[in-house]
């Protein structure tokens, strides 16, 4: 008997899971069982996606309901990883945990490249493996480089058709081909979430801003953070909204919520908060938001691809800025957001709805960045970099390279050779820091 195990840790994830069983993308299996991990910070105090509002409509589809966490204790999800000589161990004690047997297995898992999806393909050495993507990191290179023993068992990669047109780059080094989760089978299941969240607010039409707690992945700081929010609840007023929802990341803490409230008192508009963690997708069914404002949430392309709503950015170019190192694998999602969503700051462009390029340049920009971020991963990407970086790199496409990156790897827009040295240069250096250290005092007065 063929035993499929599918792993989840998000909602969003579980419902893409939901509907590609219901497109008939895998095959019958004789038991399928939904693996459920909490990744957060602390696991022991935030609520995992099996208790969350719409959870059981969902795992309907499965036999059975197991825990990556209960399996692992005390053990943290995201930290630990099999040592190579236990794993034949962890493979007994799983099938029996699990009743498993001598079942052949399937494995359906999201990230392959890091765990707790990666352990769990290490330990189930002989599972075929399916990647799904919920999100905008597959259109982004593979974050590391994946051990061949996990990443030759990869035969496909679903995901969902958030940028019609756009290929992912995810897992591509292994010549792993995409496949798309049929968006009207997406949103039947996400009509049928419609009515989960007991007490959600009845507010129609309204400006929708989402909250990402973006301090929490130390790309911003908290102050930094909430000064996000109130230029969306600012942006959103300017353009007369007078009915704003906040719907804050699940794990925020409740002062980002209060310093709205504060604020738009200030600005005369009726501000609701969503403390109910429910998808994105179940408040544009209910609430039919006029605009829907966010950094570079996922949610804001699932408004617009598939909900036909209007959306907004704020913030990206910081984040653009900030990301550290330049492989972060948020860069991609940051990229396609900044590039196809209008900014909020421009009131023409988001009443337009006219998107920054079209899905050609995006695609272009989108593997010339996926190359500078792992050149080792993609070096078939090379040349095409290269002519891309020649011709288009101008004061538009600049902010998402940087000038050190390019230099380092010897491409277009990097400081010429002959010039290489001087960063290098112990007595330019030391020159950098006496300008660097005067500047600061100049400016101190």
């Amino acid at each position: 008997m063929t035993t499929q195990i599918f792993m989840a840790s998000t909602l969003y994830g579980t419902a893409t899971l939901a509907a590609a069983l219901d497109a008939g993308c895998f095959p019958p299996a004789g038991r399928r069982v939904l693996l459920v991990s909490n990744n957060a910070t602390t696991p022991e105090t935030t609520p995992s996606v099996a208790g969350m509002p719409g959870f059981e409509a969902l795992r309907t589809r499965f036999d059975e309901v197991v825990h990556w966490n209960e399996a692992i204790f005390p053990f943290h999800p995201g930290a630990w990883s099999p040592r190579p000589d236990d794993i034949p161990m962890w493979e007994r004690y799983l099938r029996l945990l699990w009743r498993l047997g001598d079942d052949d297995l399937a494995l359906v898992v999201e990230s392959i490249q890091v765990n707790p999806a990666l352990g769990v393909a290490q330990i189930l050495t002989d599972a075929p493996v399916t990647v799904y993507a919920d999100g905008l990191m597959s259109y982004g290179p593979t974050r590391n480089k994946i051990d061949p023993l996990v990443g030759t068992r990869v035969e496909r990669l679903l995901h969902l058709d958030l940028v019609p047109g756009l290929k992912p780059l995810l897992l591509t080094e292994f010549e792993v081909e995409p496949e798309v989760v049929p968006t009207e089978v997406f949103t039947k299941v996400l009509a049928g979430l419609a009515g989960t969240g007991a007490g959600l607010p009845d507010v129609e039409a309204p400006a929708l801003l989402l909250g990402q707690y973006l301090s929490a992945l130390n790309i911003l700081s908290a102050d930094e953070e909430e000064g996000l929010h109130v230029r969306m609840l600012r942006g959103a007023a300017g353009l007369g909204h007078t009915r704003v929802v906040f719907k804050p990341h699940p794990t925020a803490p409740a002062r980002f919520a209060r310093t709205l409230e504060e604020e738009a008192e200030k600005l005369g508009v009726e501000l609701t908060v969503v403390d109910t963690p429910v998808l994105a997708e179940v408040l544009y069914q209910r609430m039919r938001p006029a605009l829907v404002v966010g950094c570079f949430s996922t949610a804001l392309l699932t408004a617009s691809a598939l909900y036909g709503l209007p959306v907004a950015r704020v913030g990206t170019e910081t984040l653009l800025d900030r990301l550290t190192p330049f492989e972060n694998s948020n860069r991609i999602p940051v990229t396609v957001v900044d590039a196809l969503v209008p900014d909020l700051a421009d009131p023409a462009a988001v009443t337009g709805r006219r998107p920054g390029i079209d899905t050609d340049a995006l695609a272009a920009l989108v593997r010339a960045v996926g190359f500078t971020m792992q050149p080792r991963i993609l070096p078939a990407l090379r040349p095409e970099t290269e002519a891309y970086l020649a011709a288009r790199l101008d004061e538009r496409t600049w902010r998402y390279f940087k000038k050190k990156r390019l230099t380092s790897l010897g491409l277009p827009g990097g400081v010429p050779a002959q010039l290489g040295f001087l960063p290098r240069n112990p007595t330019v250096r030391r020159v950098a820091r006496k300008a660097r250290s005067l500047r600061r005092r100049v400016a101190g007065r």
